[in-house]
């Protein structure tokens, strides 16, 4: 007899959920110090004891719920929150401090990038440095064409690429974290409609230098490709 699977509803419905309760929490709804019971979440949403427990488990794992004695399960400060969890990331870009989030993210990325680029020149397998090539010419054809879902989709693969061929351990657990920054980005029209020409450029160059083994190349281009980001985005900074 075939081993029983969750049914599909159910998880749609835990994410549903999950959403929802984390985006209060992010947006200051749910405030620090709130108390939650799961007989209250079950009636609010409708759900059984079993996904109203898994949905409180997943924001405990997120920092923003713990669970007390007698109190039930409580609201954390955001300093508790786990900031590289890629949930929490996601709610904080779809939540009022969107500008200071994203700012925060293009920093780590400007701090990261370069050293991943610099890393995969070294580290980079061959079907690695060969996958970013194709993808720097993807996007290269975007040039005077408005940015769709393939060029988005090709950037996000590029950059997330990256991470993970710079040979740390450490820049690869941040890919989903750069995903959901470049989803953000695209969702909240932060994006430029028509990609600009250096920074279609910056990817080639920076694949092509991981290919050929040149670290310093990449690192300086990866730096050249984010300083402008961070002007375009911030001009103030």
């Amino acid at each position: 007899e075939e081993a029983m699977e969750p049914s599909a509803p159910a998880q749609v419905l835990h994410s549903g959920i999950l959403e929802s309760l984390g985006q209060e929490i992010i947006d200051g709804q749910l405030a620090p110090g709130s108390a939650l019971t799961l007989a209250q979440i079950e009636e609010r949403f409708d759900i059984s004891r079993t996904v109203a427990r898994e949905v409180m488990r997943s924001l405990e794992a997120c920092g923003l719920t713990e669970s007390r004695r007698r109190v039930g399960i409580v609201v954390r400060p955001a300093e508790h929150w786990n900031v590289l969890d890629p949930l929490v990331v996601a709610w904080r870009l779809n939540g009022p401090g969107r500008s200071e989030q994203l700012r925060a993210l293009t920093q780590l990325r400007a701090g990261v990038e370069p050293l991943a680029a610099a890393g995969a020149a070294h580290h980079a397998s061959d079907a690695q440095r060969a996958r970013l090539l194709e993808l720097a010419q993807v996007l290269a054809q975007f040039q005077d064409v408005p940015a769709g879902t393939q060029f988005h989709d090709a950037d996000t693969e590029f950059h997330t690429l990256l991470l993970a061929a710079s040979g740390n351990d450490l820049f690869a657990a941040l890919a989903k974290i750069l995903a959901a920054t470049l989803t953000a980005r695209v969702s909240h029209g932060q994006f430029p409609a028509t990609p600009r020409k250096a920074a279609l450029d910056s990817h080639p160059a920076v694949a092509q230098a991981i290919v050929a083994g040149d670290a310093d190349t990449a690192f300086a281009v990866m730096v050249a490709m984010l300083t402008e980001l961070r002007a375009d985005l911030f001009p103030s900074s």
